[in-house]
């Protein structure tokens, strides 16, 4: 299974995920704002893998700041700290993972610094808890995984959207854990990938991650989606998000909802799989998710060759959003959460607060 970041102490490693499949190269980030390029660059991707990231940088701008500001006071160590948050924060604004990882670390040095620890004491425990976010997301994945394949039936044929997998996520995956369980499992016969223009994670990314795997995938171009879950018998659609609300509804990457309503004129069950660290607890409606908006090169360009009138407008958001009433189940670590989703997702919140 693929590696997607490893954490060094003074530096974090991380896959340069814009070079697959052809180029398997990685990138020293040896401060915050090369992280900060990574996830705006695209290099990183995939919402768990932006949030472990995230918290990674935010390690490493305590490091820069503890030794540049050793002399100053807390107050003025936080001021800095809080603009080093925010810049992680602006890098990408759909997946909310990158939000809650950095708040974690941030809120974790105002409570030491209120408890009068020394910036070296910070600074180790900082890199502790950016550790654990990095780990508990595999372990998170797998628990995931286990609900996830429980709900396939035998030889099932799945059809998936962009990359939910080890690429995505800290190691394992999301929507491509329940892929790999399922297919330990003996229960996988096929993985329909859709390529997901304009940047092709599912061709680039999910093809080439099964395939390491030996996982069985076939490749089809977005537009085949409807035509296949007509023909080859789809048992079901699963896919990942980026950031889901209290409703229920989901954004991921864009093509998502139009893959959704084709699976529900199929009757085919369409899955959402997150960790709860995707839920957007303050968001009534996936209406207010913000939706990230990219370059309009993206789409007149493939891989550096001109494909569109370089005058034409284009409109080119990153994200869409899939309403509750389309989503059969969202699976995450404590279970499936199905319909009604306002209900069921304040009982999920309400365990979670208990815990807390």
């Amino acid at each position: 299974m693929v590696k997607t970041m490893e954490w060094q102490g003074q530096s974090l490693l991380l896959l340069d995920q814009t070079k697959l499949p052809s180029e398997i190269i990685t990138i020293l980030c040896k401060d915050y704002r090369r992280v900060g390029e990574a996830i705006k660059r695209l290099e990183v991707r995939g919402a768990p893998a932006i949030g472990a990231a995230a918290a990674f940088g935010m390690v490493l701008g305590w490091q820069e700041l503890a030794s540049r500001y050793a002399d100053f006071s807390q107050e003025t160590l936080l001021i800095e700290f809080k603009k080093i948050k925010n810049f992680l924060l602006s890098t990408r604004p759909t997946a909310v993972n990158l939000g809650w990882a950095v708040e974690k670390i941030y809120k974790h040095a105002v409570a030491m610094i209120n408890a009068q620890q020394s910036l070296k004491a910070i600074e180790t425990s900082l890199g502790n808890l950016a550790c654990k976010i990095y780990q508990e997301d595999i372990e998170v994945n797998r628990r995931i995984g286990i609900y996830g394949a429980a709900l396939l039936p035998q030889q099932a044929r799945i059809l998936t959207h962009c990359n939910a997998g080890a690429l995505a996520t800290c190691g394992w995956g999301t929507a491509l854990g329940v892929v790999r369980q399922a297919f330990l499992d003996g229960r996988l016969e096929m993985v329909y990938a859709d390529e997901t223009r304009p940047l092709l994670q599912g061709a680039r990314l999910t093809a080439w991650e099964l395939i390491e795997d030996n996982i069985p995938v076939t490749l089809i171009t977005d537009n085949m989606a409807a035509w296949v879950m007509q023909t080859q018998h789809i048992d079901s659609v699963i896919v990942g998000a980026d950031r889901i609300a209290a409703n229920g509804d989901t954004a991921n990457k864009i093509g998502t909802y139009g893959v959704a309503l084709a699976a529900k004129y199929h009757q085919i069950p369409f899955y959402i799989v997150a960790p709860i660290s995707t839920f957007d607890f303050t968001l009534e409606t996936g209406k207010q998710i913000p939706i990230e908006e990219r370059s309009a090169d993206e789409v007149r360009l493939l891989h550096s060759v001109v494909t569109a009138p370089q005058q034409v407008n284009v409109f080119n958001p990153a994200f869409d959003v899939t309403p509750g009433e389309l989503i059969t189940g969202i699976i995450t670590e404590y279970g499936v959460i199905s319909a009604p989703y306002i209900e069921n997702i304040k009982k999920l919140q309400k365990i979670l607060q208990e815990e807390d």
